[in-house]
């Protein structure tokens, strides 16, 4: 048995998400059905780095795959590829320390989100469309309230008896690209529908209709309102996943440029 990273880029669009269901259609339940097929086996381990929400996509998704295989790591990287949807593609495949654990070894994970200030015909499966205008500088001066060690409880659909929702959040960017406002949140994990949750509350300090300074608040005190703001999946990337001694990303781009010149 030989142990393989992966790294996966993919459109979430179609998909109830990363984690292999029975009876649903997924994104890691498609890369299985499709390792199944090439390599003629069932007897294999394949695991994510973690889960992503239906709707939600990625640049840069890491797995690793435990099988016996004779085929060389770009063989079984074309073969899989040439068998996934088309909105599926797995970027790398290289082999691994027979110890790497995708989700156990991360050292941390970012996101990239992606709001559009206007209508797209050409965009509207990777961005959030929101109509009113944003102040960027309110988003950024807000944004400085998450950084560090918080519990999101009031972020998250994760019962807090049962699963920790403190989360450090290393790094919180709001930037413009011309007719986008690029959110990016690393941290060394994430509560089920932060994220959303997080752009949500930004916009809403955006639009002017919640002050930055209630962000403290929210942090604090359990409130139902981060649930009411939730971002669309449409505009959420993973963005990359960090192991041990990686170079983090300083520069923030755009998935798809889709400004016009006026």
């Amino acid at each position: 048995m030989a142990r393989y990273k992966l790294t996966v880029e993919y459109e979430g669009t179609r998909y109830r998400g990363w984690q292999p269901q029975k009876n649903v259609r997924t994104v890691g339940g498609e890369i299985q059905r499709a390792i199944h097929d090439v390599c003629k086996t069932s007897t294999f381990e394949f695991q994510g780095s973690g889960r992503t929400d239906a709707g939600v996509h990625a640049l840069g998704q890491v797995a690793h795959l435990e099988i016996a295989t004779q085929l060389a790591p770009d063989v079984l990287r074309m073969k899989l590829n040439d068998v996934l949807p088309a909105d599926i593609s797995i970027l790398d495949l290289v082999r691994a320390d027979a110890r790497f654990h995708a989700r156990h070894h991360a050292a941390s994970r970012s996101y990239l989100y992606q709001i559009c200030r206007r209508r797209t015909a050409l965009g509207k499966r990777f961005v959030w469309w929101v109509k009113d205008p944003l102040n960027v500088r309110a988003m950024q001066s807000a944004a400085h309230h998450f950084i560090g060690m918080h519990d999101f409880r009031s972020f998250t659909d994760d019962d807090p008896d049962e699963k920790s929702t403190k989360v450090e959040v290393e790094e919180l960017r709001v930037e413009e690209h011309g007719d986008l406002v690029l959110v990016r949140m690393r941290g060394s994990h994430f509560v089920w529908k932060m994220v959303r949750r997080v752009v949500g509350v930004l916009a809403e300090v955006g639009r002017g209709a919640l002050p930055g300074t209630a962000v403290p608040r929210l942090l604090h005190e359990e409130s139902d309102l981060p649930a009411q703001l939730t971002a669309p999946p449409s505009g959420l990337f993973l963005e990359r996943v960090y192991y041990k001694d990686e170079p983090i990303l300083t520069d923030l781009q755009p998935v798809t440029n889709i400004s016009y010149e006026r």
